[in-house]
């Protein structure tokens, strides 16, 4: 099978999507399937810094004006084109004729367009944006949804009815427990002296993170005995002003900023933590959950579908809004923790990449079949 994979905007800075299309590309190349990416080229979006606020709109000029052209004669070499974020699925028409399926991740942007958030509100322009997203993804006959949670957001959403088939993911990348060099090299990055306990979080600044609510959470935390002198690590991108204000006010001066760790500091930092917090509020997924549970690390997260879909019976599960009642549960089970983290690794076996590929093989051969048949609408 030859499949053209559709990948994002390199200056969108979407690291987890890149990542997740050279996944995809390698683990089929390694069943014997021709596989190529293909993305927009930076060529407008060159002309100015990425910090310059008419960057944003240059990327629309290299995505949505130079690159249709590139992947419309491209497209039709294949047998089939994955469009592999659904946030690209206004690309679904320049695919030629040839067969097509998109992989939807999570519908938060969309929702959040709809007003289903108010906590986080739209501006004009990203509405108009998230109702072309949509329309291509009603346009679409058939996606991939990596999870059960995100299936049933989509089945509410759209009023075509498309086949939809449920793939998790697995790891995209070599997350295993770090050797105990490592895990000191990355202790001392951090400013951790010798017989220091920490929690951690691994994430970005979206509003559905909640990484403030880590904050409060690891604050009420350390009023019981165990976790009295744990320090806290917030991996992934700078603290907004209102977690630095937060940290301020309460005088947390053990909540330690880490930016823009590397995969290998991840891996050590999950190796080393006594547990990882991923109180998330919405997820598409939860890749970090899998991946702590990779390095053998104690997992808390949200008692909410897709969390609780992926950990399965290997976390501990709290309300993430409830500050006092997560830090009281997580101290209840942490006696627990040895049992809870046999089971994540039993979990795990169900995240493998070979079940992943054969679900998406079988998903290809479909939307291919269709098309031979006529049933592609598209």
């Amino acid at each position: 099978m030859k499949v053209l994979l559709v990948s994002n905007y390199e200056l969108d800075d979407q690291e987890s999507m890149l990542r997740y299309a050279e996944w995809l590309r390698r683990s089929l190349e390694e069943r014997g399937h021709e596989m190529e990416i293909i993305s927009p080229a930076v060529v407008v979006g060159a002309l100015v810094s990425i910090r310059n606020p008419l960057s944003k709109w240059l990327g629309y000029v290299d995505k949505f004006v130079l690159f249709p052209r590139r992947l419309r004669s491209k497209s039709a070499g294949f047998d089939l084109v994955h469009i592999c974020d659904h946030s690209n699925s206004p690309y679904l028409k320049w695919a030629s004729s040839t067969p097509r399926i998109i992989t939807v991740h999570d519908l938060l942007a969309i929702r959040s367009a709809l007003g289903d958030f108010p906590e986080n509100p739209t501006r004009r322009t990203g509405r108009w944006l998230q109702q072309w997203i949509l329309r291509g993804l009603t346009q679409a006959r058939h996606l991939i949804s990596v999870s059960g949670k995100t299936r049933e957001d989509l089945e509410a959403l759209l009023q075509s009815h498309p086949a939809i088939t449920v793939v998790h993911h697995s790891l995209n990348w070599e997350f295993a427990p770090s050797s105990p060099a490592e895990i000191a090299q990355v202790r001392a990055a951090c400013g951790l002296v010798p017989g220091d306990e920490y929690l951690l979080h691994v994430g970005g600044n979206q509003w559905y993170k909640n990484r403030l609510g880590v904050l409060k959470i690891a604050l009420e935390l350390r009023k019981h005995a165990r976790f009295k002198r744990a320090k806290l690590i917030l991996a992934g991108k700078p603290w907004s002003a209102e977690m630095r204000a937060f940290a301020t006010k309460h005088s947390f001066a053990d909540a330690i900023e880490f930016v823009c760790p590397t995969n290998e500091q991840v891996r050590a930092l999950y190796s080393g933590a006594l547990a990882v917090l991923f109180p998330s509020l919405q997820e598409g997924f939860g890749w970090p959950i899998l991946e702590a549970q990779a390095c053998d690390c104690l997992v808390v997260t949200s008692n909410r579908a897709p969390m609780t879909e992926v950990a399965g019976e290997g976390a501990i599960l709290i309300n993430p809004e409830d500050e006092v009642a997560a830090a009281q549960t997580i101290a209840a089970k942490f006696a627990e923790a040895e049992a809870i983290r046999q089971a994540a690794r039993e979990n795990l076996k169900r995240f493998s990449t070979d079940r992943a590929m054969d679900l998406y093989l079988a998903a290809y051969g479909a939307a291919i079949a269709a098309s031979r048949s006529g049933l592609q609408r598209n």
